[in-house]
């Protein structure tokens, strides 16, 4: 082993030791197990005890309980729950984020190779540092959610998409690595079949250059299918086929076609709050208000004082808004139980909203709250204030927050850098064109595809939550690689 190695590997697994002390730091001081960690860990516990994927309720008989069936959570984080209660103990949560701690050590590796296999060992080394250093994702280990294991998902198939380019865009082990990547990422959270739906066509379009480059060493017209079309669609199958006992069981336990979860998360029978999604849509944009309002509805009161004045304004009828919107959540505090004919209060006001500003309903809102989600100080699951911002109420906090601010925005601007960066070097491996170098064109729109798609999905979304926006950053990882790339000499293929 030469000394060159040597140091690269002393400098690589002295950043991983310290990532796996800063995730270590968020689970003895950080952990938060509240919210849709005990709803996951309530449908492992059924799973296990019961052999019923649902949520655990009080039967007809007095004392009693029951496990009642549910389809609004894909099963791929239960089922990792399942295991980790299984293996170490029923409700030990710890256990499953000491798990999610190698797991997303093995993301920030997968980022680094991929930035070492595009740009080489320099970029890998700062890869894995901006990674193993990054507390918005460490901090996610420290929580029983989807998170950190659909990181790790998007990693794994950008890194195979590169081993698979690289391999000749055929049939080899690669092309099932993205494929089941893919599959697991979608069966961890719906919407990412929009990973999917980024990758694969970037895959059967870096499979047809290829083809083109070898069409003069093969005209053979099933060969050049054999290397184009049937790969991705192996990979496409791989990826939906997860998909087809969680259906088949949907249809059989509730007589409905649900290949994923319902959007509006509720359970056949359950009453669909429309109008009050509607409602806050109509002037929700902080994850103060989402924390406030939008996840109290049904259950927990709903305080006057926690709605921002612009939910009062709609136009002339402000007035009669604001009185109407006091008097619908005071009924609704006496018992906190959704009905229909509260939500259907809840839409005639949001009716009355969105007629007067048609417009911030349909575009400046969604984008505001888009923006909320991408550069907020992402402290929601630390202990600090909500209103973050006020300086006067909370000076250190708020101190905090501004320093998490800057980070968040720096890890943002170097990742955009470095898209173009690299999209001055036309894609290439390296900043000099060589014999061996690889375009990797298709990898990189898939790529920043993967955060557009993402972006474009949660334009639609009522409220805000700074975790959906976490996506981004395992993409942004290696993005950031591109300014770290080496001027000569060849790209690391190890």
């Amino acid at each position: 082993m030469n000394a060159e190695r040597r140091r690269f590997l002393w400098v690589a697994g002295a950043a991983l030791a310290a990532g796996l002390l800063l995730r270590l730091w968020f689970v003895r001081h950080q952990a938060l197990v509240t919210g849709d960690s005990l709803l996951y860990g309530d449908i492992a516990k059924n799973l296990l005890q019961h052999g019923v994927y649902g949520f655990t309720e009080a039967g007809r008989l007095p004392g009693s309980i029951v496990a009642r069936p549910t389809l609004i959570r894909l099963p791929g984080y239960p089922i990792f729950l399942a295991l980790c209660f299984r293996l170490f103990g029923m409700d030990h949560y710890g256990a499953a984020m000491y798990v999610q701690v190698a797991v997303d050590l093995a993301t920030c590796w997968l980022a680094s190779a991929l930035a070492g296999r595009l740009f080489g060992r320099r970029a890998a080394l700062a890869v894995l540092w901006l990674a193993a250093l990054c507390p918005f994702t460490a901090n996610y280990v420290a929580a029983p959610l989807t998170e950190t294991l659909t990181l790790n998902a998007i990693a794994l198939v950008f890194y195979g998409f590169v081993r698979w380019q690289q391999a000749g865009c055929s049939f080899n082990r690669w092309l099932w690595v993205v494929g089941a990547a893919l599959g697991w990422s979608i069966l961890l959270r719906p919407e990412q079949g929009l990973l999917a739906a980024a990758v694969l066509p970037a895959m059967g379009f870096a499979a047809r250059r290829l083809r083109g480059e070898w069409s003069a060493a093969s005209q053979n017209r099933g060969h050049r299918l054999r290397i184009t079309a049937l790969p991705v669609l192996a990979a496409a199958l791989c990826a939906v086929l997860p998909l087809a006992p969680w259906t088949a069981r949907n249809w059989h336990t509730f007589h409905r076609f649900e290949p994923l979860a319902p959007r509006d998360a509720s359970d056949p029978g359950e009453l669909d709050p429309v109008g009050f999604n509607r409602w806050f849509r109509s002037w929700g944009v902080e994850f103060k208000s989402t924390e406030d309002v939008y996840w109290n509805y049904s259950g927990y009161p709903i305080l006057l004082g926690d709605l921002p004045p612009r939910a009062f304004d709609a136009g002339p009828a402000s007035a009669e808004s604001r009185a109407e919107t006091t008097s619908l959540l005071a009924d609704y505090n006496k018992t906190m139980v959704v009905t229909p004919a509260i939500d259907a209060r809840f839409a005639a006001l949001a009716r009355v909203r969105i007629r007067a500003h048609p417009i911030l309903y349909s575009v400046f809102l969604p984008v505001a709250r888009l923006v909320d989600m991408t550069l907020r100080p992402r402290t929601e699951l630390m202990p600090a204030p909500l209103d973050w911002w006020r300086w006067g109420a909370h000076r250190g906090q708020t101190e905090f927050a501004w320093v998490y601010v800057a980070l968040n925005l720096a890890y943002i601007v170097a990742g955009i850098a470095g898209f173009f960066a690299w999209r001055r070097r036309r894609w290439l491996t390296c900043a000099t064109a060589e014999a061996d170098s690889h375009i990797f064109r298709e990898l990189a729109w898939a790529m920043a595809a993967s955060i557009l798609l993402r972006a474009a999905l949660l334009l639609t979304l009522d409220n805000s939550e700074p975790r959906y926006t976490l996506e981004f950053f395992p993409v942004l990882f290696v993005f950031a690689g591109a300014l770290f790339a080496e001027r000569k000499g060849r790209v690391n293929k190890g």
